[in-house]
């Protein structure tokens, strides 16, 4: 049974209601490496002596930010690299990425697919076609440029009807290099705020680390260019 448009808004209703509340709130104050400097020493005592639980509210707070597309996303990395360590924040931030991801792209699917695809025209419909054949090779690729906006490649897929066990593999593996580089640049943020100074978090722009994530993009649409050359083979 398709339900009524007005519930299948309300995912989508909830997640911008929790950015505008943010927004108006001015929530992002409370979210700064500043505040992180002043309160650092307590909260990793307090990280130290509660590690598993410290790790589960890490994700589910990674996944809200996520979810509700708060302006923050780039900060919540480095913390879990200060907080945990390289590895255990890279992967506590891979995990409450991808739970966020997963939200809105239900959401956005929910809402919105059924709508999108009956307005779609003969071009779309044709641009979804090819999306979907080889979806996760181009989300997988949309994932590893550091270009494109997360948010909108976190509803796109779910617009151009990208099934969620294709979405979800890609969005794991494809936000693993850039969690590890931020978190790197985490885990040496203590001495960063013991100088009084502010990480780099434009790092990932720097050609030694923008070379091999775009590398890795190109490497993601091999199969796709495989499969348009194998079909032009053996077409008549």
């Amino acid at each position: 049974m398709t339900l009524p448009l007005w519930r299948r808004l309300i995912p989508v209703a909830v997640l911008l209601l929790g950015l505008a509340l943010f927004l108006l709130l001015d929530l992002e104050r409370y979210f700064s490496f500043e505040m992180l400097s002043r309160h650092h020493a307590t909260l990793t005592a307090w990280v130290t002596g509660h590690v598993a639980l410290a790790a589960f509210l890490f994700v589910v707070v990674y996944a809200l930010v996520v979810a509700f597309s708060l302006p923050i996303a780039v900060i919540v990395t480095p913390v879990g690299g200060f907080l945990f360590g390289l590895w255990l924040g890279a992967l506590l931030s891979v995990i409450g990425a991808t739970l966020g991801s997963l939200a809105v792209f239900l959401a956005a699917r929910t809402a919105f697919y059924d709508l999108f695809h009956a307005r779609a025209g003969a071009a779309l419909a044709r641009l979804e076609e090819g999306f979907r054949r080889d979806s996760f090779s181009y989300l997988l690729f949309l994932r590893l440029v550091p270009v494109f906006p997360f948010w909108l490649v976190n509803i796109v897929p779910a617009l151009l009807g990208m099934t969620l066990g294709p979405y979800t593999l890609a969005t794991l593996i494809g936000i693993i290099p850039g969690a590890v580089v931020y978190s790197s640049v985490g885990s040496g943020l203590g001495s960063l705020l013991d100088r009084g100074e502010v990480p780099n978090l434009g790092i990932i722009f720097e050609w030694r680390i923008l070379l091999p994530l775009l590398g890795l993009a190109v490497l993601a649409l091999v199969p796709v260019l495989y499969t348009h050359l194998r079909a032009r083979k053996t077409s008549p």
